[in-house]
């Protein structure tokens, strides 16, 4: 790599981009990433106090801008999307990475979780994506939204989960034939295991996850789980210019997880 190609690869200096999820874990890392890259940054989260601690994470003199609410909800995700390109005046980058995880079985996953996991994993990507093409058009913009590894394989016991992921792949690669010929590239990132809340937070508990954790030796190639940075790092390529000739694509950071077969 020469000396020019060093200082551009993931360049996003002055790109205005709104990051889902960035209270904790994957997209922290991500709006903390970008702010080193040079970004403008809208960062989304549920919980004020932890978006509060991302933003004083990230560089730069811009501060970014905090936008509260729930993805679960219409009007929340529409009010959300309208602060950022009234404050911004536009948009480059939509980063979905808001989602969270319900465990369970077709026997005992009620229609509630599964409408909740729908909602904020799949039916809010739908929405943001809807209001944002109009100004990634303007600006010849990009879109990542962040999947999972249980897009690409399947798992038993978290079945509307592994439906939702499945549902982002097919919904990254549509819309990035629908808008290639505005010029708008959309990919996915699909994580393995990734130390964040999100398995906590769905309910398992701290001896289940440490369990979880483990066994990452045996179910990653790489013998370990990932890190938030790591899944941020491929983010960043796929927003940047880098990328420039990559749309549709499912980009798994997952430590070969997604190569593995039982023997």
């Amino acid at each position: 790599m020469n000396e020019n190609m060093s200082v551009t690869l993931g360049n996003l200096t002055g790109k205005v981009a709104l990051i889902t999820g960035a209270s904790s874990g994957i997209g922290a890392a991500t709006a903390v990433l970008f702010s080193k890259l040079g970004a403008r940054l809208a960062i989304h989260g549920r919980n004020e106090t932890n978006l509060q601690k991302t933003a004083a994470e990230c560089a730069g003199t811009e501060k970014p801008f905090l936008c509260i609410g729930d993805l679960s909800k219409e009007d929340d995700t529409k009010r959300i999307f309208e602060e950022t390109v009234k404050h911004f005046g536009g948009l480059n980058i939509l980063v979905n990475n808001a989602g969270v995880i319900e465990t369970g079985s077709i026997e005992n996953t009620s229609l509630e979780q599964y409408d909740r996991v729908m909602n904020v994993n799949v039916r809010s990507i739908y929405q943001l994506t809807m209001l944002a093409v109009p100004y990634l058009e303007r600006t010849k913009g990009n879109i990542v939204n962040v999947s999972s590894v249980n897009g690409l394989r399947s798992f038993a016991g978290v079945l509307a989960y592994n439906v939702s992921k499945s549902a982002v792949d097919q919904l990254t690669r549509c819309t990035a034939l629908e808008l290639a010929p505005k010029k708008v590239r959309v990919n996915s990132v699909n994580p393995g295991v990734t130390i964040t809340e999100l398995q906590k937070r769905g309910g398992m508990s701290e001896e289940n996850y440490e369990k979880f954790l483990a066994r990452c030796k045996e179910t990653h190639a790489l013998g370990r789980p990932g890190e938030a940075i790591e899944v941020a790092e491929a983010i960043a390529f796929l927003a940047s210019d880098s990328s420039s000739f990559i749309t549709g694509a499912q980009l798994p950071v997952d430590g070969g997880r997604h190569a593995l077969c039982p023997r």
